[in-house]
């Protein structure tokens, strides 16, 4: 994964390449435009550095120059790391948690669609306050410090982007997500009942995919789709950012996937309520 630093330094470095090796192929920006099934206008923002072109467009650019295989190869490697983004959990505490809810709600503002896969945790827009502390709090060592308070505050204030009922929102969970104990035993009934109360919002899909159903493919991240644009992937130590359309299309393709196996609605209540009085019983 690539530090700001770095990463910024590689998209600098893809553009130059692009712009040296149309001019050392005697093209105009037009001509190669045209050669690549590209706008001028489009070719021009990739050279100067204002767009950052997915792996698609490098390929059709070094197709359309004829350039040598070993230096395609360099400059696709180039663009594929420029559309990925790595920022680990460290450097948003050093800024403050409370930011990164923030920057979430500014994203799912800013989209008509929001999708996202929890195999292991329910989402941030849609926790009660208390789970909400409970799993904002530091448990492992290495874990960043941060103001729980202020990360709460700013994690519900965030859920104030699901009153837009012109956005639509998918949380699709696994079962294990809503029975792992992350708090105790009477904060994990709320919490799942605050999911089931949620359950009659027009402009919310809340799906679980039970147990007993057979899965072949592996749920091993947390993510979340931004309209077709955008894949953020949760890690232990941080999160990965994905932009290229291909990265996208595949987890658009996973998330309907493991949707085909889940339940909603009614069945989905049920088994929310069951798992709260589960929890129940455990506290008495």
């Amino acid at each position: 994964m690539l530090e700001p630093d770095s990463r910024d330094q590689g998209r600098k470095h893809l553009a130059e390449a692009l712009r040296e090796l149309r001019k050392a192929a005697g093209l105009s920006g037009e001509r190669l435009a045209a050669r690549a099934a590209m706008s001028q206008s489009k070719v021009s923002r990739i050279e100067s550095g204002k767009v950052l072109p997915t792996v698609v467009d490098v390929e059709r650019i070094v197709t359309a120059l004829g350039v040598p295989s070993e230096v395609a190869t360099e400059l696709l490697s180039l663009a594929r790391a420029a559309n990925v983004d790595y920022a680990s959990w460290r450097s948003y505490a050093r800024v403050g948690l409370w930011r990164k809810q923030a920057e979430l709600k500014a994203l799912a503002a800013s989209s008509a669609t929001v999708r996202q896969f929890l195999p292991v945790i329910p989402s941030g827009l849609i926790q009660a306050p208390d789970y909400a502390r409970a799993v904002l709090t530091p448990a492992v060592e290495g874990n960043p410090a941060r103001n729980i308070e202020r990360a709460v505050k700013a994690r519900l204030d965030s859920q104030e982007v699901l009153e837009d009922e012109s956005r639509r929102f998918h949380f699709l969970l696994t079962e294990q997500a809503i029975s792992w104990q992350r708090a105790e035993p009477g904060v994990m009934a709320s919490q799942l009942r605050h999911m089931a109360g949620l359950l009659d919002r027009q402009n919310l899909d809340l799906s679980i995919i039970p147990g007993g159903v057979t899965v072949r493919a592996s749920p091993l991240n947390v993510f979340v789709v931004y309209d077709d644009r955008l894949v953020i992937v949760e890690l232990f130590s941080g999160e990965v950012a994905l932009r290229d359309p291909q990265d996208v299309s595949y987890h658009l393709n996973l998330f309907d996937y493991f949707r085909e196996r889940a339940v909603s609605g009614d069945d989905a209540r049920q088994i929310l309520e069951t798992a709260a009085d589960q929890f129940m019983r455990a506290r008495d």
